[in-house]
């Protein structure tokens, strides 16, 4: 199978596209390597795609290239079979800040595709959502059919990306499966996340520093979940047309994230209080039965296994991933 994976540089998109590779799939990855983060992370994942390539004999190509440029994207569109889409500028507070770029790049860049899919004729396009979509809780957990209003550009324009998706599904007959992410952590995740901003700053012997009372509650997914749901819709139209979320089904508050971090790695270390953060939800947790009952999703760890794996991973990982984070 001939995949793209849009973002395929980053966080998710990169371990998407490395899981694709070692699946025997030969895999385009289009990224910008925006400096959102410092891009020797983006850097070293494109050196593990190229060693999964080698290692199971598939095709890889890496396009420097932004989803906003026509030309760029029905070039890498053409003969693939499925779009996995991940590119996005993130971040909730940067869009507070900058919300005409979240929407070019995360609504114009996805109707770009979205059209260049449908001229195309691919099977299937999967793009990444967000909780960020739903804003206030009025129940939880969340299920997808809960009221959506977002409290910031970001979840706005995810919001949008769904609504597109859909309209390109009832219109044209293009399948499109949209996975609403809640908060996803894991190895090379982005340094400005509580997890590996907690774990850096311990293993550093710097108190975590929480913004606002850390009451705040989190439904954290670990990446490997994500991975195995995407790769469950290469091949599966169980889910065609739908809004799924994909989380563990587990929550933390962020004190206790905080303290499960500290404790492990910095117990004497006091934990330290700033103001909460614009846009910030104060709390998120997932219902998972609708991707549970459509393609057998099933988280595979709790958030405390999962930030005990992170911290594991790490420490083994220190000597490179560190001075890039406490660089960004």
């Amino acid at each position: 199978m001939k995949v793209l994976v849009t973002g395929g540089a980053g966080f998710i998109g990169g371990h998407l596209a490395e899981a694709f590779l070692r699946d025997g799939h030969d895999v385009t990855v289009l990224d910008n390597f925006e400096p959102f983060y410092d891009e020797g992370i983006k850097r070293h994942t494109i050196d593990r795609h190229r060693e999964a390539a080698r290692e199971a004999g598939v095709d890889y190509r890496l396009v420097e290239g932004d989803v906003r440029d026509r030309e760029t994207v029905g070039e890498v569109v053409s003969g693939v079979d499925v779009v996995v889409h991940q590119a996005a500028q993130a971040g909730v507070r940067a869009s507070v800040e900058h919300p005409e770029k979240v929407t070019e790049i995360n609504v114009d860049g996805t109707v770009t595709l979205l059209e260049a899919s449908k001229e195309a004729g691919v099977n299937r396009v999967i793009i990444a959502s967000s909780s960020s979509v739903y804003g206030k809780p009025q129940s939880l957990p969340y299920t997808e059919d809960h009221p959506t209003e977002p409290v910031s550009p970001y979840g706005v324009s995810k919001l949008a990306q769904e609504h597109y998706a859909r309209v390109y599904t009832e219109l044209h007959d293009l399948p499109t499966v949209c996975l609403r992410y809640f908060t996803v952590y894991g190895p090379r995740m982005r340094p400005n996340m509580a997890i590996s901003n907690f774990v850096s700053r311990c293993v550093n012997g710097e108190p975590p520093v929480i913004y606002g009372d850390g009451q705040q509650t989190r439904d954290f997914t670990y990446v490997a979940d994500v991975v195995d749901a995407n790769r469950t819709l290469l091949t599966s139209g169980a889910a065609d047309g739908e809004v799924m979320n994909i989380g563990s089904s587990d929550t933390i508050s962020i004190q206790e994230l905080a303290e499960t971090v500290r404790d492990q790695l910095a117990p004497e270390l006091a934990i330290e209080y700033e103001s909460a953060r614009e846009a910030d939800a104060e709390h998120t947790h997932a219902s998972v039965e609708k991707a549970g009952e459509l393609i057998g999703y099933e988280p595979s760890r709790s958030i405390r296994e999962g930030v005990e794996e992170f911290i594991q991973w790490y420490e083994e990982n220190q000597e490179w991933y560190e001075p890039l984070v406490r660089g960004a």
